[in-house]
């Protein structure tokens, strides 16, 4: 990454995964980075973030932030991309994704006046364009402090990429938290 982002959490150890729901690759890795989270200690700060490479997927970023803000983004998020993956639910349109919610249990009026928000629609847009500055090109993908990029593309597999998540997690504190 050329350019450095500033990191939200001073004094950790901050992780960014950049991720679509629609992505398989973003599902198959999801056990994998759940184990690496499980073990961290408290100095690390973890964080999703949504890309909407195209227009089209700005829905999932919306469906994200919608369920975060009605407190069902920890509830709902696997069972999201189970339904896409392993359901071939498509959840492309607002009506789809709003009766998919609605399934759940979840008050479809207020999921969907969660859904419309201008403080939804303005994080959705805002994780396009942090995702545009960081020059995030697949998912997943994982930024840590910052600077360092991995992802099991890059690494190679799935394990390697942890494998470098636990690399840069150690070399970040010995640097004392630097960006």
């Amino acid at each position: 990454m050329p350019v450095p982002q500033p990191v939200e959490t001073k004094g950790k150890v901050e992780v960014i995964e950049f991720f679509w729901y629609g992505c398989p690759h973003c599902y198959d890795f999801e056990p994998e980075l759940k184990a690496w989270l499980k073990r961290q200690p408290k100095d690390v700060s973890f964080r999703k973030v949504p890309v909407a490479f195209r227009d089209d997927f700005m829905p999932h970023s919306q469906l994200f932030y919608a369920l975060e803000a009605i407190g069902k983004g920890d509830a709902l998020n696997d069972k999201v991309m189970y339904a896409m993956h392993k359901e071939n639910k498509r959840l492309m349109t607002e009506n789809e994704i709003a009766d998919w919610v609605a399934s759940q249990g979840v008050d479809r009026n207020t999921f969907l006046a969660a859904y419309r928000s201008f403080a939804v629609i303005s994080k959705a847009r805002a994780a396009r364009q942090m995702a545009d500055a960081y020059r995030i090109d697949g998912v997943p993908t994982i930024v840590m402090q910052g600077r360092y990029v991995t992802s099991p593309s890059i690494a190679g597999t799935k394990a390697k990429s942890i494998v470098a998540m636990d690399f840069l997690e150690e070399k970040i504190r010995k640097n004392n938290y630097k960006q």
